[in-house]
């Protein structure tokens, strides 16, 4: 059994390194440009600070400059080596299916990063400068907000990448459908769950208020709404490819 896993582990291997050393060489990259970089992460706050809010952005540790310089530049080399790593994992996974089932990943792969640029894309425009401008301005007449880069930092990737990996649930729901793992019934049934789920998964993401947190659930349950509308699509040909391999 084991000398059959073999050529497994050695193609995981590749693919592992492959992935790794791209993302490396670009994480090399992206720290030249880090300061760029995180103006961009940060320009949300800064657009907000000294104007309608009072508050300052400030460095809490004398190497927290070094780890927001890496996290940057990290950060922008995964988004950026994304598509590689997708690629990576379609070649290892490949060999493993039916030549059906690869005439939908590979759609699967290009519409699942293209919906989560625009997951994170809608959390950076739409979302996140209206939460930190809400939350900051609460008590803002009383006291001036003193922001570390750690935190502000934390609280960007979470959001960024919670909403990315939330706009994939159409993308995943339409694969599974297909594959005949699930139907917009069982979307439906499970709704009250899911609910659930989506407001466990926002006072995650969100700050620790309840205003924030159904600000976030709103589009997380419309996002389970749409995909249980692209279900109601793809289930009538599932069912028709069921009646036609039935055996007589």
């Amino acid at each position: 059994m084991l000398e059959d896993l073999k050529p497994h582990i050695q193609d995981l291997r590749k693919a592992l390194i492959i992935s790794i050393s791209v993302l490396f060489v670009v994480f090399v990259g992206c720290f030249f440009f880090w300061e760029r970089i995180f103006e961009i992460i940060k320009m949300p706050l800064t657009e907000v600070l000294g104007s309608e809010i009072k508050g300052k952005f400030i460095a809490s540790g004398m190497i927290e400059g070094i780890f927001i310089a890496m996290k940057s530049a990290l950060f922008a080399a995964l988004i950026i080596s994304m598509p590689v790593i997708f690629w990576q994992i379609w070649v290892f996974v490949a060999p493993g299916l039916y030549k059906h089932e690869k005439k939908v990943v590979i759609p699967f792969m290009i519409f699942g990063t293209t919906m989560f640029g625009i997951g994170v894309v809608f959390a950076y425009f739409g979302i996140l400068p209206f939460l930190i401008k809400n939350v900051l301005l609460f008590g803002n007449n009383q006291f001036e907000a003193y922001i570390t880069a750690e935190n502000y930092f934390a609280f960007f990737i979470r959001l960024i990448i919670g909403f990315g990996i939330a706009f994939e649930l159409p993308v995943l729901c339409f694969f599974l459908g297909k594959v005949g793992l699930i139907t917009d019934k069982s979307l439906k049934d499970f709704f009250k769950y899911a609910i659930v789920i989506i407001f466990i998964i926002a006072a995650i993401i969100a700050p620790p208020d309840v205003i924030s947190q159904i600000l976030l659930a709103i589009p997380l349950s419309i996002l389970y709404g749409l995909s249980i509308l692209v279900l109601k699509f793809v289930n009538p040909f599932v069912d028709e490819h069921s009646e036609e391999t039935k055996p007589e």
